[in-house]
């Protein structure tokens, strides 16, 4: 069952979890979706870009949550 984050800080909490299994990395043209697998839910943080100049900001910011999620997790990219 899918529940969305708001936070990037939310989150990293929930991605240190215990129970938190992988991460899924889906990069479209418009966002970039970040997908962590718990035992009960799969939880999902998208990051969105208003327009095409903050989209390499934006890009920025999700490799930057790519590094900080826990080195245990597995991490699996998709395009």
């Amino acid at each position: 069952m899918p529940k969305q984050i708001t936070e990037i800080k939310e989150f990293l909490l929930t991605a240190r979890r215990k129970d938190a299994k992988s991460v899924k990395i889906k990069k479209n043209a418009e966002n970039v979706k970040f997908k962590v697998r718990c035992s009960k839910y799969l939880y999902t943080l998208v990051i969105q870009a208003s327009s095409p100049s903050y989209l390499i900001s934006d890009k920025e910011k999700a490799e930057k949550l790519k590094q900080s999620l826990p080195p245990g997790l597995q991490v699996k990219e998709l395009k």
